[in-house]
């Protein structure tokens, strides 16, 4: 079993961060979450996605025959953790993590995949009605029901107030719309998936918010003397660091087993976002403290990649739901 990333996967990880630094700045999140707060219209998702269209990254695990690039579950891990460390707009993640993983394991979906894969349909993944992820960004949901799959557009009835204004968060209606058979083997095989792409985006937006606390401990002087020189800051930073390694091991791990279909591949997700959300407990409490009183300010970006870590670990089940699962699975 593969446990670290191989060189050619590494060399994806530059060229999805660089175009990441270009297409996603700050400046770009922060203009964005502007215009929802005041309840204005905003192109910066689609302007984003049509980017990513345009580099092919919506077709990354989709098969060859089905018009896609055919890379592995690893390549999508690390396009997630690019993601979260940017704070991405848009629905790539809950195309490529979700949608697409659902309607592989259905029966008669090929013809979505190829809808994916030449850029012609964004998409999400509800798992239930409630509270989709980005599922009134995209051009179709695909909807778990009873032994089918549900492929609606995005009826939306209600839309969630989310601290986290960088993506949006509904419950739809189903409605009408196609059916496909779906297992619930493959119900479970897709959620796994969703669920470690969205701890790796944790690990990402918690990198990111270790890294901004310690530039501002190299640069911050008190007492003539860069602060991060305390022992007590020191300490904080030495902890968060150990707290996202630990997660991002456990990631990997989970990537892994899904990717060779291991049979631990469910104890695997569950300790995988369990860890992220141990992860950013300690990193989004510690990352603002350290910034002292700026790291309170809507000026300072601080606030976004917190609000965005805070409901990821909500999604698809928190540290503690997770935790259980592996208890019970240990029979404890």
């Amino acid at each position: 079993m593969q446990l670290d990333f191989t060189p050619d996967q590494e060399e994806l990880r530059s060229s999805v961060r660089s175009v990441l630094e270009k297409e996603c700045t700050r400046a770009v999140v922060r203009e964005h979450v502007d215009h929802v707060v005041r309840d204005e219209a905003s192109d910066a998702s689609t302007t984003l996605w049509n980017t990513f269209v345009s580099l092919d990254w919506p077709a990354l695990t989709i098969a060859e025959e089905h018009g896609g690039i055919g890379l592995g579950y690893p390549e999508l891990a690390i396009v997630a953790e690019e993601l979260g460390r940017v704070l991405a707009l848009g629905p790539l993640l809950t195309t490529i993590a979700g949608f697409v993983p659902l309607v592989r394991e259905a029966d008669g979906g090929e013809p979505w995949l190829a809808k994916v894969a030449a850029g012609e349909i964004s998409g999400a993944a509800a798992f239930t009605p409630k509270h989709v992820l980005c599922g009134g960004e995209v051009d179709v949901i695909a909807v778990v029901l009873d032994g089918e799959l549900a492929i609606v557009p995005p009826r939306v009835t209600n839309t969630i107030e989310s601290v986290d204004a960088t993506r949006t968060l509904v419950d739809i209606d189903v409605g009408d719309g196609p059916r496909l058979p779906i297992s619930g083997d493959g119900v479970q095989r897709a959620l796994e998936e969703m669920t470690v792409a969205i701890a790796f985006e944790l690990v990402g937006t918690c990198q990111t918010i270790f890294d901004t606390n310690l530039q501002y401990a190299k640069e911050r002087q008190q007492f003539g003397v860069p602060i991060g020189s305390f022992q007590a800051v020191k300490h904080k930073l030495a902890n968060m660091f150990v707290a996202i390694q630990r997660a991002r091991a456990l990631c990997m791990f989970a990537a892994a087993t899904i990717n060779e279909d291991d049979e631990r591949r469910s104890t695997a997700t569950s300790a995988a976002k369990a860890a992220a959300g141990d992860c950013q407990k300690l990193v989004a409490s510690d990352g603002v403290q350290l910034l002292g009183g700026i790291g309170y300010t809507w000026e300072h970006d601080q606030h976004f990649y917190v609000k965005r870590a805070k409901v990821s670990d909500a999604l698809f089940g928190n540290a503690s739901h997770h935790r259980q699962k592996i208890a019970d699975a240990l029979g404890l």
